[in-house]
């Protein structure tokens, strides 16, 4: 099967996601926010069929946003991508929610920018299909600028996208355009979810984004003042900062389990001496080793303590482990199976460095009896 051409950035290690293009676009929508998203975040951004470099023929006349989303989810596949935080804009925004509402186990976030659960009814895009079938792009693109941008504002590579664009692919995506109407099914979205609206929008105005928020259970609403309907290009900063927040959860959860494991003398004493300088540092370890390793059910937070107690004596990082004995406590270990866990250590990670294992350990358990 043909994929949907698409370009990765970032870690493969990071969280994946998503990043979904308007119609008449290209991936290069996202040029001015995906390198920042991707320091965080493995991301994959897509081109619709007929788009940029993915084929015409993934798409027929007739399509609907389903057959959009069923190719997406074929490309999470062969990526190895189970489950995703998805961004999408417009036509993609759709994409989006069609995602969440029929396949909420693969989006874990979602963010719908510039878009709606309907596009103004049927007839409009069925004239535009119709148009392109008959006409082809050219009338179309130059039109362009005023669709997407406010008055002298415009991308050029974007408009060149939309000319190069193939015609019957372009007029499929007008069809399950004019086909989609998802006001019925917003209340079942369970993922995250952030609407971003351009308040100059005219396509899809930021009425359109209301009333998705209000529908989406705990739903939040972003309006970005001078955005018109392709914000990521004419709004990048905005977009990214709006889009940062939401999609970093993992610090929010990780902040959560650090507390839960350290508790909260130990975090709020590590926050307070936070400084301008560490702060990146800090943010890091919320993100990765609390929201990202610590909260992985793949491991109990229990054997979780017992591998974090032995690489910390492998490596004399005897203060963390004072820290780290009292979390294994908190986590359920009792003195005798932390005793095991250090006399293992002696094993493989020599003599001395249990000793003084062995020395810190009894001098946290006395504190914590006395």
């Amino acid at each position: 099967m043909n994929l949907l051409n698409h370009r990765a950035e970032g870690p493969t290690s990071a969280p994946p996601l998503l990043l979904g293009p308007s119609l008449g676009t290209s991936y290069a929508l996202w040029d001015k926010v995906a390198p920042e998203l991707s320091i965080t975040h493995r991301v994959v951004r897509w081109d619709l069929p007929g788009h940029g470099g993915s084929a015409a023929d993934l798409i027929e006349e007739g399509a609907t946003v389903g057959d959009l989303a069923r190719l997406v989810l074929a490309l999470a596949d062969s990526l190895g991508i189970e489950r995703f935080g998805y961004a999408g804009v417009s036509l993609g925004g759709a994409v989006g929610l069609y995602l969440a509402v029929h396949h909420p186990e693969r989006v874990g976030s979602l963010a719908v920018i510039c878009s709606s659960a309907h596009f103004n009814g049927s007839k409009p895009w069925q004239e535009r299909a119709a148009l392109v079938r008959r006409e082809g792009l050219a009338g179309l693109a130059e039109n362009a600028p005023a669709r997407w941008f406010t008055s002298g504002f415009t991308v050029p590579e974007l408009v060149q996208d939309h000319r190069d664009a193939d015609p019957a692919a372009y007029a499929a995506c007008c069809d399950a355009l004019a086909a989609f109407d998802l006001r019925d099914r917003l209340t079942e979205i369970s993922s995250p979810t952030l609407l971003i609206a351009g308040r100059e929008d005219p396509a899809t105005p930021p009425a359109h984004l209301r009333e998705i928020a209000d529908a989406v259970p705990g739903a939040a609403l972003v309006e970005i003042p001078g955005a018109s309907h392709l914000a990521p290009a004419q709004c990048p900063q905005a977009v990214l900062t709006a889009l940062r927040a939401h999609f970093g959860e993992s610090a929010k959860r990780g902040m959560e389990v650090r507390r839960e494991v350290l508790g909260d003398a130990h975090v709020d004493r590590a926050q307070a001496r936070q400084t301008a300088f560490t702060a990146r540092f800090q943010d890091f370890i919320s993100r990765y080793a609390w929201g990202e390793i610590w909260t992985d059910p793949t491991l109990s937070r229990r054997e979780r303590s017992m591998i974090t107690l032995t690489a910390l004596v492998a490596h004399g990082h005897y203060d963390e482990l004072a820290m780290h004995i009292r979390a294994a406590r908190r986590n359920g270990l009792t003195a005798d199976e932390i005793g095991a866990v250090l006399l293992q250590t002696a094993v493989y990670c020599g003599v001395p460095a249990a000793n003084s294992a062995f020395a810190t350990a009894q001098r946290v358990l006395a504190e914590e009896e006395g």
